[in-house]
């Protein structure tokens, strides 16, 4: 599925002058990845990985890997992509994905579809594709979802948890944009327009507009030195829910917006999944390497 990992460079002309091949060791076990299209309201591309030792009829919990945003598709033909996301699978959860209006490739109606409203057509038609795939797949417990995101998926999972939580039980929000006035404005600009002259896009899609609503479990992870969405967005957020009385978790780690540091992204991961194991329970593996 992952075909040749390679890099060309290219004459002005496009010939190929070289190629610079991955010497990357490659993985024991690959992601064992179903591609799907989900059938709700409208159709979207989605992905489902279960645990290795899926065994039908039993019900599982579900996490909702989400990104839900421009520029970006969560569903890709390369393996090698949900090779952490197979991990949190085999501690026991179903794991899913999809691209809804917003995303990229499916053409310029479908990707501005949320111009002037960065949430409320991405939560509805994940939702709508959530509820698709459990019809498809009947071992998915819709009853105990969690969702997890980062950058613009960390500013729909800390929404989706908020605003929808008959549906999403627990979230992890990594990175979120909170505020969009405090960021990129070459892109947020293209589809909110200006704050002066659109000031209700930028209040229905500002996380603190709900904050107050939060009653189920949420993490918060940022990088402190993040130049992509400051560490500043983050604090806003546990500012605003503290100032509320609402109950939430928040770890802030050293480094920029991706955690490259191998050892911060292997915590991260397991702080994580201990999150929504607790969460979304009750299951009683160990999941510490």
């Amino acid at each position: 599925m992952d075909g040749k990992i390679s890099w060309d460079v290219c004459e002005a002309a496009g010939k190929v002058a070289c190629s610079l091949p991955s010497v990357a060791e490659q993985p024991p076990n690959l992601p064992r990845l179903e591609f799907a299209r989900a059938n709700g309201e409208r159709e979207y591309e989605g992905f489902i990985i279960r645990p290795r030792n899926f065994q039908k009829g039993v019900k599982y919990p579900v996490l909702l890997e989400v990104y839900a945003g421009p520029h970006y598709q969560e569903v890709r033909a390369q393996t090698r992509k949900y090779l952490v996301s197979q991990w949190y699978a085999d501690h026991g959860f179903i794991v899913v994905g999809f691209d809804g209006r917003g995303t990229p490739g499916r053409g310029r109606d479908w990707e501005r579809a949320i111009r002037g409203n960065f949430i409320d057509v991405a939560l509805n038609d994940q939702i709508d594709a959530l509820q698709a795939a459990g019809k498809m797949v009947p071992e998915m417990d819709l009853s105990r979802v969690g969702v997890s995101g980062w950058s613009f998926g960390g500013f729909f999972s800390a929404m989706a948890v908020i605003r929808r939580p008959d549906v999403f039980k627990a979230g992890v929000a990594g990175a979120p944009v909170v505020t969009w006035e405090n960021y990129d404005t070459t892109y947020t600009e293209r589809y909110l327009g200006l704050p002066q002259e659109n000031p209700e896009a930028y209040k229905v899609s500002n996380v603190l507009t709900y904050a107050d609503g939060l009653k189920r479990p949420l993490l918060i992870v940022h990088g402190a030195t993040d130049d992509n969405v400051y560490f500043q967005h983050s604090v806003q957020l546990a500012d605003a829910l503290y100032r509320a009385g609402k109950s939430f978790e928040f770890l802030p780690l050293l480094g920029t917006h991706m955690i490259s540091d191998p050892m911060s992204r292997l915590r991260r991961e397991v702080r994580v999944a201990e999150f929504f194991d607790h969460n979304l329970g009750p299951k009683k593996t160990d999941i510490r390497p």
